[in-house]
């Protein structure tokens, strides 16, 4: 806004004189400078559309900034951890990393974009990053997640996930038991796994990694160095790993 007003503003104060500088400045100069700018705004309101407009801008591109920083500097752990799955190409030659809740309607939606990416791309792997944040029946389906990878990370898993995620309405622990038990996990392995200390430290590292890198919601997606919020369609994500590939980041 300074910018956007700093014309007018510098034009009320060198008419008044002796305001030299700010210090100078009587209260009947500053009532004046105000009535000027004041009057100023309202017969230009547009002034303070695009004030506002320019704030958000940079508001965008220094969060973005602060993002992909985050991302350098937690990169092991987003692309490489051992607490998390991945399906696609496990050698693949360029990683997507997608954080969801199984009772997001979104990342439900985004099952498509998933599936159109890999089909389209036999070099590309997805990793999957649980950030159970909408209640407790998404914790309990993360818990039977996080257990089922455990004990079978691979295809068995990617079923798991796509057939849990793709579940009409709200899920926890009982459809999501039901899942593995369809897709053939040893459910008495499950059981004992729920307990174990890993199921925990899964879901804090998930939760840690959203919180650093200014995530709030779900589907949220790292590509490259750029953290994207929400389901952006399988086109965008498909551009900004063409991108990834061209010269090393989402946007070239």
């Amino acid at each position: 806004m300074r910018r956007l007003i700093a014309v007018p503003l510098l034009a009320a104060m060198l008419a008044l004189p002796g305001a030299a500088a700010a210090q100078d400045i009587t209260p009947q100069q500053k009532t004046e400078i105000e009535k000027i700018i004041r009057e100023y705004l309202i017969k230009n309101p547009q002034v303070l559309q695009e004030a506002i407009a320019e704030l958000e801008k940079r508001q965008a591109e220094a969060e973005q900034v602060k993002r992909a920083q985050a991302v350098t500097e937690l990169r092991t752990e987003i692309f490489s951890s051992p607490r998390q799955a991945a399906i696609g190409n496990p050698a693949g030659d360029l990683t997507l990393v997608e954080f969801f809740d199984y009772n997001c309607g979104f990342c439900k939606r985004a099952l498509a974009d998933k599936d159109s990416l890999l089909k389209g791309d036999g070099k590309l792997k997805i990793v999957l990053k649980e950030l159970p944040v909408l209640g407790p029946g998404s914790v309990e389906a993360a818990r039977v997640s996080v257990a089922a990878r455990m004990q079978d990370p691979g295809a068995k898993f990617a079923a798991f996930h796509d057939k849990l995620l793709g579940t009409r309405g709200p899920v926890a622990k009982d459809r999501a038991m039901q899942v593995a038990k369809e897709v053939g996990y040893d459910m008495a392995r499950i059981e004992r796994d729920l307990e174990s200390p890993e199921v925990a430290a899964t879901i804090q590292e998930g939760l840690k990694l959203a919180d650093a890198l200014g995530i709030t919601g779900t589907p949220s997606y790292v590509v490259g160095d750029e953290v994207v919020i929400g389901a952006v369609g399988a086109e965008t994500l498909k551009a900004k790993l063409d991108a990834v590939r061209k010269c090393g980041k989402a946007v070239c």
